[in-house]
């Protein structure tokens, strides 16, 4: 019997709610993937709330659970290596360190960097040192990248409003020639009105996926989306599928969160952990 496809993802974790790792964790999990979760800050609850308690890991912490991560041969055993949102300036250099090393050790590992440095509404909301990091450190060792619009236009200085900005913006993206680019959350200027898309930019070409726009903003979207994303690669499913399910599934969460009246993602409507248990099935 094969072992389960296996992913390390390093990224934030709340106590109450979905983002991060607590929102990804779970569809990799519900799909059949093993999943070795490193958290890079641990909070209460995401910053929309009227207090935050916790902290971003201290540096030898984080640096003690990568030496235990590399010490039980983790890097060595992975499909997939995802990183996401980050706290502090030293954990991302360390994060760096680990995605270079574990490349080295394992050339057919998976990177996945989904470079969580803001978003059109809230504007920048990491140090722009880390936001620095991920650009001249991370982004470079990665074979998909998910940035949203304003991440790609940030890291790249590039305008994003058409489908030549964003063949523009990935050129000046320092990716590496093989690295497949897919913009999340897409509104160019020919994308048909109610509908937003992803964008995948790859050395096999270009496509677009287009899906019901909901007047949504949540909290958790793109550390889900990204979790999905794998999930789909991780059973075997080429990437335009598993960006389009992502894209599935992203919105059903939505929508229920929205019914709920929640103020973040909500993983527990049934059609969607339906799904993923079928997408495990495949």
């Amino acid at each position: 019997m094969l072992p389960p496809p296996f992913v390390i993802s390093i990224q934030s974790q709340v106590v109450f709610g979905h983002v991060g790792n607590s929102a990804a964790l779970f569809p990799m999990q519900a799909a059949g993937l093993e999943v070795a979760a490193i958290p890079t800050v641990v909070f209460s609850n995401t910053p929309d709330y009227p207090t935050l308690r916790g902290r971003a890991l201290p540096p030898e912490f984080f640096s003690d659970l990568l030496q235990g991560a590399r010490e039980r041969g983790l890097a060595e055993r992975a499909d997939f290596l995802l990183t996401g949102y980050i706290g502090s300036q030293e954990v991302a250099e360390m994060t760096a360190d680990f995605v270079a090393e574990a490349k080295a050790a394992n050339p057919r590992l998976r990177y996945l960097c989904d470079p969580v440095l803001g978003d059109a509404g809230p504007g920048l909301y990491v140090p722009a040192a880390i936001a620095g990091v991920m650009r001249d450190r991370l982004l470079p060792l990665a074979d998909l990248a998910t940035p949203n619009p304003f991440e790609l236009g940030w890291l790249t200085g590039q305008p994003v409003a058409t489908l030549a900005d964003l063949v523009a913006a990935k050129a000046a993206l320092n990716l590496a020639p093989a690295a497949t680019l897919i913009t999340t959350g897409c509104a160019l200027d020919d994308t048909a009105p109610g509908q937003i898309e992803s964008v995948i930019l790859g050395p096999s070409g270009t496509s677009r996926h287009p899906t019901a726009h909901l007047p949504i903003a949540l909290p958790g979207t793109g550390d889900l989306f990204a979790g999905l994303i794998l999930a789909g690669l991780g059973r075997r499913h080429p990437l335009p599928q598993a960006v389009e399910t992502a894209q599935r599934l992203t919105s059903r969460a939505l929508a229920h969160a929205a019914a709920l009246g929640a103020g973040e993602v909500v993983l527990s409507e049934p059609e969607f952990r339906r799904a993923l248990l079928t997408l495990g099935a495949a």
